[in-house]
């Protein structure tokens, strides 16, 4: 049940829609009795609200001629910030209230927003993609968000300043696909126009973005997340780690998810069932393998190490450790 400062503020947004509305008609909307909605009426003109009262058959309340509530005043930083809370609660599954409450929220803040930056703040919206890792997100910079979305949303070149995980700085021009948010950091994916490649850029590492002249044409598949998780999977690392599982899809991810290896699927044989455990292959790249043995236990299905041998003498050692403590008294 809403509390009454929730019904006030209710009967408000009714007002402000526009018209006279009857008492029986607002008690409906409130599930209220008409004596409640005429108290609800004299705490909004307590709180300066002209509320007028129209008498007659059709009389009931509307709000004066000509008034509107002051502009909600918000920087650029605090309404993207505000604004993402949401969106990512909700992707995210972290609010506690209902969906159409936090959707209702939103559209709020957008309308009493300046039409410029509630135009940038849509665009974002429809550039921007979730992955299935939540995090605690570090705040972007908010004029480099809100132009990657811009031309994510309107196929427009753009050229960022970058400095890269050697602390070199380079100024490249990108074809940017899509603004992806992932395990607390935020990316964006697209083609380095400077050689003709596709890379991933973390955002706090990029110091400036401008939109550039022309148009470019992206591709649909995969999506920006798939892209981006792809990459990670596939990234440049010290050791090249290829696994025989027998699991389902499902058990490996578990434990192995989609940014971290792949998964080579083989299509079911006859009479097999597509949802039993089967031997697939997993690939992955690590800078380090200590982890892997307590992740492939945990993993508790069969698997085979085709590569490399250093990880099956850390397998072969974890075991051995595991065993000592087993028969400790």
């Amino acid at each position: 049940m809403p509390r009454p400062t929730g019904r006030v503020l209710t009967l408000l947004e009714l007002l402000q829609s526009g018209g006279i509305r009857t008492v029986a008609e607002l008690a409906d909307r409130l599930g209220v009795e008409g004596r409640t909605v005429r108290r609800y009426v004299d705490q909004l003109i307590e709180l300066d609200v002209p509320v007028e009262s129209v008498r007659g058959r059709y009389g009931g309340y509307r709000l004066a001629p000509g008034y509107r509530l002051p502009p909600l005043m918000l920087s650029d930083d605090e309404a993207l910030a505000v604004l993402l809370g949401l969106l990512a609660g909700r992707r995210t599954g972290l609010t506690t209230t209902e969906r159409t409450a936090s959707e209702t929220a939103a559209a709020k803040i957008r309308r009493v927003l300046p039409k410029h930056l509630a135009r940038r703040l849509d665009t974002l919206l429809e550039a921007l993609a979730f992955t299935d890792q939540p995090g605690d997100f570090d705040p972007p910079d908010a004029e480099v968000l809100l132009t990657l979305a811009d031309a994510v949303r309107h196929r427009r070149p753009v050229s960022i300043r970058y400095t890269d995980r050697n602390g070199q700085r380079s100024e490249r021009p990108l074809h940017a696909y899509g603004v992806v948010a992932h395990a607390g950091r935020w990316y964006v994916t697209g083609q380095d126009a400077r050689v003709g490649e596709d890379r991933t850029f973390r955002l706090d590492c990029i110091a400036d973005a401008r939109i550039l002249p022309g148009s470019f044409e992206a591709p649909v598949d995969p999506a920006p997340a798939q892209r981006l998780l792809s990459s990670f999977a596939t990234a440049e690392y010290r050791h090249e780690v290829t696994l025989r599982i027998h699991a389902t899809v499902g058990q490996i991810r578990a434990h192995l998810p989609a940014g971290v290896a792949s998964v080579e699927e083989r299509a079911p044989v006859a009479d097999e069932d597509p949802a039993a455990e089967r031997w697939l292959r997993v690939e992955l790249r690590a800078e380090r393998l200590d982890w892997l043995p307590p992740v492939l236990a945990a993993l508790d299905r069969p698997f085979v190490v085709e590569r490399p041998d250093e990880l099956r003498a850390l397998v072969g050692a974890f075991a051995d450790r595991l065993r000592s403590y087993a028969r400790r008294a």
